[in-house]
């Protein structure tokens, strides 16, 4: 009688992931509509119990890095749990990873984009060498031959793990080696070297600091080449059955993304094809680069989302101070709150998506857009995602600092994204780069914000106080994140005021370009329609 269990929140398992209202107008006002019915099929599989234990058991049951056999060759393998390679075979026979790209259908990358949204709300480990490998194809059509090659098994809907000859597999892998231990983001200052060889190809020597995934099939490497700082390909196995030279020194301990393996190559001598011009390194990764900058973005999106539904269904369910915590106006406040930084990182995030789908076929308005935008983007709502993951695991109280709840696993995840593929200061300075460079950029991005010219005044004051930050030429670098923060929330309230409710729309401007906001989150001003704006975000 003492264990009796009452008043606690049943688990969150068998809902659609995917009846999320912000994303399904997204997928069609975007261009994918077609893919609505698919997609609704993996949000209900990502809200499955047997997925949450696959998501738990990947990240419990850690990575192990194998660098020799029982006899002491060299083997530089890492084991997974089962539930990774089950996650994994999930994400790529869905068309997650670089099966856009084969796809000819106008919303293509818009509908992968959805799907990487709703499938790495579980678990966004795996994510990395999904999104690693989508982003590999435009890079690796800078070299003809092995674009031919390679993108047909990278573009590849079977999942076949295992290092083996890349020709002798179903579908390949794909990751990335640029940040070393004495540049980290600034790559012009790596060591590792490149040479000629005879035959063609490249011989690579030096040291990588963060390599993740390292049992990808193949990596995009940066080195240095009597030309300069150039791209190259490495295969972990060569054509002809051989072991390239990739040796494993060993697999970082991070604060998060657990189930993913990080790791630090060691090159000597390891065989490599030259990717685009010698000396144009930069030049040809920086697409690789856009495209997992974008699925920052998305990923961070996904992890607000993850943990906001926790939140709401906890306080649906679970009743103090004599009724449903839900119905209390204070917990009302913080879970609307919470629900529109979500929304607005999800109506962001997809039209980023749109830009991308568009600009890959020839739409050169959309190219100056997304190249201004996915910094931007990048930027705010990864920043974003630890601050709401942080207040929603506070909805659960003592419940969600507790390893079952799932919080702790998101909370730890949270500031990755940020920190990927340029923290916030390289996403800044990129943004006053591509102003100060490409102008157009800058022109696409107004001309997205003024389709929503005139529908608030608080939004269109926001503008304007935009313009003239943007006009004031001194220190640009000291200014440069508050710059970037502002011109993220001028178009999230643009496309907020243009498609999501007006009861949204209008606590989105009234507290984040209003003014009217407190320093946490559920200090919405008085008269916002929160019961609306949570049932609106509820999951189904």
């Amino acid at each position: 009688m003492t264990h009796e269990v009452f008043n606690q929140a049943p688990p969150l398992a068998g809902h659609d992931v995917t009846a999320d209202a912000a994303l399904v107008a997204a997928l069609e006002r975007e261009g994918a509509g077609w893919a609505a019915g698919d997609l609704h099929k993996l949000g209900l599989r990502a809200g499955t119990a047997e997925t949450s234990r696959w998501a738990d058991e990947a990240n419990r049951y850690e990575p192990r890095l194998l660098t020799h056999d029982r006899y002491g060759h060299r083997l530089d393998e890492v084991d997974f749990h089962p539930s990774w390679h089950r996650l994994m075979d999930v994400a790529v026979s869905e068309g997650l990873a670089g099966a856009a790209w084969a796809d000819p259908r106008p919303g293509a990358h818009v509908a992968r984009a959805a799907g990487f949204y709703v499938w790495s709300q579980p678990e966004a480990g795996h994510a990395c060498p999904i999104s690693m490998t989508y982003a590999v194809v435009p890079a690796l059509r800078n070299n003809a031959e092995l674009a031919a090659r390679y993108e047909p098994l990278l573009t590849s809907r079977s999942y076949d793990p295992g290092l083996r000859t890349p020709a002798s597999k179903g579908g390949l892998l794909a990751g990335m080696g640029m940040t070393e231990k004495q540049g980290g983001s600034d790559v012009r200052a790596n060591t590792t070297t490149a040479v000629a060889s005879a035959d063609g190809t490249w011989l690579l020597t030096g040291h990588k600091w963060f390599t993740s995934a390292p049992m990808c099939d193949l990596f995009l490497v940066l080195a240095q080449a009597p030309g300069g700082l150039s791209c190259f390909l490495v295969p972990r196995i060569l054509p002809d059955g051989t072991r390239n030279t990739f040796r494993i020194q060993r697999l970082k301990d991070k604060l998060g993304n657990r189930s993913n393996a990080s790791s630090e190559p060691e090159f000597d001598r390891t065989v490599a094809w030259l990717v685009g011009g010698e000396g144009q390194g930069v030049r040809t990764i920086i697409e690789m680069v856009s495209m997992t900058r974008l699925d920052c973005v998305i990923g961070s999106a996904s992890g607000m989302r993850a943990a906001l539904v926790q939140a709401i269904h906890h306080a649906t369910h679970r009743s103090a101070f004599g009724g449903p915590l839900i119905g209390k106006p204070a917990m009302r406040n913080v879970l609307a709150d919470l629900a529109i930084e979500s929304e607005a990182a999800t109506v962001l995030t997809m039209r980023l998506a749109g830009a991308v789908d568009r600009a890959v076929r020839g739409d050169r308005a959309e190219q100056a857009f997304r190249r201004l935008a996915i910094p931007v983007g990048k930027f705010w709502v990864c920043k974003r995602q630890p601050a709401v993951v942080g207040e929603a695991l506070e909805c659960l109280g003592g419940n969600g600092y507790v390893e079952d709840s799932g919080l702790p696993r998101l909370y730890r995840d949270a500031p990755l994204n940020s920190i990927w593929e340029g923290s916030g200061n390289v996403q800044a300075l990129d943004v006053l780069r591509a102003i100060h460079r490409e102008p157009e950029s800058l022109e696409a991005f107004f001309t997205e914000v003024a389709a929503a010219g005139g529908a608030d005044r608080r939004l269109d004051e926001a503008v304007r106080d935009l313009r003239a930050q943007l006009a004031e030429k001194s220190d640009p670098e000291v200014r440069a994140r508050r710059i970037v923060e502002r011109m993220a929330l001028v178009l999230q309230g643009s496309l907020l005021v243009r498609h999501a409710p007006a009861e949204v729309a209008d606590a989105f401007c009234a507290s984040r370009l209003g003014g009217d906001w407190g320093h946490t989150f559920g200090t919405l001003p008085a008269g916002v329609d929160t019961a609306s704006i949570v049932e609106r975000a509820a999951p189904a």
